[in-house]
């Protein structure tokens, strides 16, 4: 969540120098609070979560190319991660995640750039995760101008590592390629994802894999960021204002449904970007551009093999509706507070290639 405290930030400081000294080429945990990083636990957690769904419906796993997850604590979040990961079956992950504001505050606030690292593995609760050679090859063909590598942002930043125990509870060999996106213009974004389209597209080909059998994009983005401790609270902070907050969360999120063309990513970006919306009302989502940058990259790859993107929304909901979750056998905790006076919603979603 946006808030997380300083604490956890002087934690990964600690570590950047651990890995200094010590050399060795682990990116160590961020937020050992609201995420499980024990394996025993997270197999408790989704053995309850399997009995406690938040829908039942099904959803397909087939042509699965692309997703959206929350990146919130499990004990607010666990049933809406839930749906996504036992559907996916690639062996490669890319994914995009967030630049948070105390992360921007930290790197000077870099924009119109990705931000890669050059860890060799990421810890995970079962061992550690391996970078996809991906990873390099992004970096000696994408535009020098269109990156970064910054172990220090990643390290800093909690929104991917959040996806990392699900991914790797379903596939212990699961490979990750981790990308954080920052602010730039929507045609700047579509440019660089264009061009990072092409290069995982060569990639594919040069080592004869397939678009969600083998490589998949995960994105990682919570929706409104509501409250007091946002400034952001255009209906107030009662019932009525959560109720309205959240219908218009979910109006944004059904958008994601159906074909994914570019006028609908451009229209998601105006809707979701202060720097384009044309509303005094728009809601603070940590995940408005890893989103967009996400998805313009899964379109073109998509266009690129002759197919069409169709996003299917899974599930939506807010800390304040599920509260913490009734999941005791851990020692995750909460990061923040829920109340009608702060609240985050989150939602996710999969893309499928027709």
């Amino acid at each position: 969540m946006s808030n997380r405290i300083s604490f956890n930030i002087i934690l990964s400081l600690i570590s950047l120098i651990s890995f200094s000294v010590s050399g060795q080429p682990v990116r160590e945990i961020r937020d050992s609070v609201g995420f499980c990083w024990y394996s025993n636990e997270m197999d408790s957690f989704i053995t309850w979560l399997e009995n406690n769904k938040i829908t039942s419906e099904k959803f397909e796993s087939e042509n699965l190319f692309a997703a959206i997850s929350p990146h919130d604590d499990y004990l607010y979040a666990g049933r809406v991660y839930y749906p996504i990961y036992k559907l996916i079956k690639a062996k490669e992950i890319i994914i995009f995640g967030v630049t948070h504001g105390t992360v921007r505050k930290a790197i000077n606030d870099p924009q119109n750039i990705l931000i890669l690292d050059e860890f060799k593995f990421w810890k995970g609760p079962y061992g550690n995760v391996s970078i996809s050679d991906l990873r390099e090859e992004i970096k000696s063909g994408l535009d020098t101008n269109y990156y970064k590598v910054s172990n220090y942002a990643h390290s800093l930043e909690h929104s991917i590592e959040a996806v990392i125990p699900f991914l790797q509870y379903y596939n212990r060999e699961i490979k990750i390629t981790p990308v954080m996106v920052t602010r730039m213009s929507f045609e700047r974004m579509d440019t660089v994802s264009k061009a990072m389209a092409e290069i995982i597209f060569h990639y594919m080909k040069a080592k004869n894999l397939k678009l969600g059998e083998d490589i998949l994009i995960l994105i990682s983005n919570d929706a409104n960021h509501y409250g007091e401790d946002f400034n952001n609270y255009p209906y107030g902070l009662d019932e009525y204002a959560h109720d309205k907050a959240t219908e218009e969360d979910r109006k944004i999120a059904d958008k994601l449904n159906d074909e994914i063309s570019s006028a609908k990513i451009s229209d998601l970006a105006k809707e979701l970007w202060p720097e384009t919306n044309y509303r005094n009302v728009y809601p603070i989502w940590c995940g408005r551009y890893p989103i967009i940058s996400g998805l313009l990259t899964a379109k073109h790859l998509a266009e690129m093999s002759g197919k069409t993107l169709i996003g299917k929304l899974f599930c939506y909901s807010d800390t304040f509706s599920e509260k913490a979750l009734l999941f005791k056998e851990t020692r995750m905790g909460l990061t923040a507070p829920f109340s009608l006076r702060h609240w985050v919603g989150f939602f996710s979603a999969g893309f499928y290639l027709r």
